[in-house]
């Protein structure tokens, strides 16, 4: 499926819940506003909607929320999302500590791999950035099960100026072969009102720990990272830095909200609602031109470096990590 400007959009991020059970301060923080559970889209509405995306064409499916497994199914949605023909991967994004008790059923479901978040191991800065205790450690405990099951992982972390002194510590998931990648803190939501840690500066401190990191070709998944590798280290360590180093231009994404809200770019609030057409019983054939016609107006590029022109004003979680 094509936009404008010849981009392949192959890659649907569907997040099933905007719930979580940590309330991450650049995220959802204690107090958000919850949506209707007759307001979220139904598994059975996702469903139909994957079959019609992948038709037009995408062939890599993640699974975000919120917290994806805040919500009853999410294995069995997995299990049928890799039954919909033309799906080729299915993924999920998870903040890992409930991962444990699913861990079992997502592997049995099929799932292709996993992203957990995690922004710092120091466990004090952990519990003020998300609010909860021993995520620190559900994590590890998450990363060693997925990993025994034969699921790949990778860690995400944000870059906020209070980790900045843990990157290093972080980075060292990469020396027992799981790919670590930062993200660049996105002004979206309360995430603007947020300190983040610029990415050179961070790629400069872990060039003192391992000298010899260099960029390599790699592609790790779907995903937009610059990843950099080390002798010394059994994986690639990556950068997701959206805003500082644009990379519109290889985007390859769009995003469904758990209300049934196609957004073709994060900046902007311009979409397609699909839920409307769903409930309003809109055949197929109506769905599937809604869908082509916003996929092919996708923005050329977003505006996080003129916050002005922005015109999402919804948290990340309600939109979908």
């Amino acid at each position: 499926m094509l936009d404008k400007f010849g981009r392949n959009i192959d890659y649907l991020r569907i997040s099933i819940t905007d719930r979580c059970n940590l309330r991450c301060k650049y995220c959802m923080p204690a107090g958000c506003d919850m949506v209707g559970h007759e307001d979220i889209l139904s598994y059975e509405e996702l469903l139909r909607l994957a079959q019609l995306f992948a038709r037009t064409g995408v062939r890599h499916v993640r699974v975000t929320g919120g917290e994806p497994l805040v919500r009853k199914g999410a294995a069995d949605f997995v299990r049928e999302l890799k039954a919909v023909p033309g799906v080729e991967k299915v993924s999920l994004t998870t903040n890992g500590t409930l991962l444990e008790k699913h861990a079992l059923a997502l592997a049995g479901a099929g799932l292709d791999s996993v992203n957990i978040s995690l922004d710092t191991t120091d466990a004090a800065l952990a519990r003020e950035i998300t609010g909860s205790d021993g995520v620190v450690d559900a994590v590890r405990a998450s990363v060693g099960l997925m990993r025994s099951l034969g699921v790949p992982v990778k860690l995400n972390a944000v870059l906020l100026a209070e980790t900045a002194g843990t990157v290093t510590e972080l980075a060292r998931f990469a020396e027992e072969g799981v790919p670590v990648r930062f993200i660049e803190l996105m002004p979206m939501g309360v995430g603007r009102f947020e300190r983040g840690y610029d990415p050179d500066a961070a790629l400069a401190a872990l060039r003192c720990v391992w000298p010899d990191l260099h960029p390599v070709d790699a592609r790790i998944g779907f995903g937009p990272a610059q990843y950099y590798a080390s002798a010394a280290l059994k994986a690639p360590i990556g950068f997701i830095d959206a805003v500082s180093h644009r990379f519109c231009s290889g985007c390859n994404r769009v995003r469904l909200t758990s209300r049934g809200f196609l957004k073709p770019c994060l900046c902007f609030d311009e979409g397609a609602d699909l839920r409307e057409l769903l409930r309003s019983g809109a055949d197929d054939a109506e769905i599937l031109a809604a869908i082509e016609g916003c996929v092919f107006n996708k923005p050329r590029q977003h505006c996080f470096d003129t916050p002005q022109d922005m015109t999402e004003s919804r948290l990340m979680s309600q939109i979908g990590g």
